[in-house]
C-alpha cells in the first residue's frame, strides 16, 4: 500500500509540474487566457501554491482583469506573506482600481502596539520565540557549567534578556494573530456595485464600489454580506458580488 501511495503521489506531482509548465509556456506566448485556464485547472485539483496564484494573477493582470488579478496576488501573499514579487505586482494591480479609499489611521496605544508588532506575520514571531527559547536553554547550560562567578553572572543576565525576548515575542505573536482573526478580506468582482444600508434589496443605497476594491467581511445574513472598508464605512453587499480571500473554494 505504501508503494501505491508513493506512485500516486509522484504521478500527482508530475501532473502538477506538467500543467504548471504548460501554463508558463502559454504565458510566454502571450496566450494569457490559456495560461489562466491551466493555472485554474491546477487549483481545481487542490494543488494550491503561492507560485500558482502569483502566475495566475499575472495572467489576469495582462488581460486587464483587475479583480481576479488582485484576488490571486492576495492569495499568493496569504500562503507566503513574504512574497516580495507578489507584493510589488499587487501594488501595480491596485493602481488599476477606481476607488481611492484612504485607510483610517490608528491612534494612541493601538497605533504604537501595531507599529511595533504588525510588520511581522505571527508565524515569524513564533519562530523568533523559538529562537529565544533555544538561546535561553543554551545560556542556562552555560550558567550551569561556568566555573567562575563572573561568567555565571554574565550567563545569568543573558538568561533574563532571553526570557524577556521570549515573553515579548510570544505576546507579539498572540496580538498579531488576534488582529488577523478580525480580518476576513474579500475582493469586489463586478465593474460597479451598489451597497445597501441593510441586507435587503429595497434598502437605501449606502455607496458605490468598483471592481478590485478590497473589503473586510464582518457578518453574513442570508445572501448578504456586511462589509467594512479601510475608511470604516460599512454596507451590505450580495455575496455573489465578492470573492473571499480566505475561502478555500475556488
Amino acid at each position: 500500500m505504501k508503494n501505491l501511495a508513493y506512485i500516486v503521489f509522484f504521478i500527482a506531482q508530475f501532473a502538477f509540474a506538467q500543467n504548471f509548465e504548460q501554463g508558463n509556456a502559454l504565458y510566454k506566448k502571450a496566450d494569457y487566457k490559456g495560461a489562466a485556464a491551466q493555472y485554474e485547472g491546477i487549483l481545481k485539483q487542490g494543488k494550491q501554491s503561492a507560485e500558482v496564484y502569483f502566475n495566475l494573477g499575472n495572467a489576469y493582470y495582462k488581460m486587464d482583469s483587475v479583480a481576479p488579478a488582485i484576488y490571486n496576488y492576495e492569495k499568493a501573499l496569504l500562503l507566503n506573506p513574504g512574497y516580495k514579487d507578489a507584493e510589488v505586482n499587487l501594488s501595480f494591480a491596485r493602481k488599476m482600481t477606481i476607488d481611492d479609499i484612504k485607510a483610517t489611521p490608528r491612534v494612541g496605544f493601538s497605533k504604537m502596539l501595531y507599529n511595533a508588532t504588525g510588520n511581522y506575520h505571527y508565524n515569524t514571531w513564533a519562530w523568533i520565540s523559538v529562537s529565544f527559547s533555544v538561546l535561553f536553554l543554551l545560556l542556562f547550560i552555560g550558567y550551569y557549567l561556568a566555573g567562575t562567578t563572573l561568567i555565571k553572572r554574565i550567563f545569568f543576565i543573558g538568561m533574563f534578556v532571553a526570557l524577556f525576548g521570549l515573553v515579548v515575542s510570544i505576546g507579539s505573536a498572540v496580538y498579531v494573530k488576534s488582529q488577523k482573526s478580525l480580518e476576513n478580506y474579500a475582493i469586489i468582482y463586478p465593474e460597479v456595485v451598489t451597497l445597501k444600508t441593510e441586507p435587503r434589496e429595497a434598502a437605501q443605497d449606502a455607496f458605490i464600489l468598483h471592481s478590485g476594491t478590497k473589503v473586510n467581511v464582518l457578518e453574513t445574513v442570508d445572501s448578504w454580506k456586511k462589509v467594512k472598508l479601510a475608511d470604516d464605512n460599512i454596507g451590505w453587499i450580495q455575496k455573489h458580488d465578492i470573492k473571499e480571500i480566505n475561502d478555500e473554494q475556488l
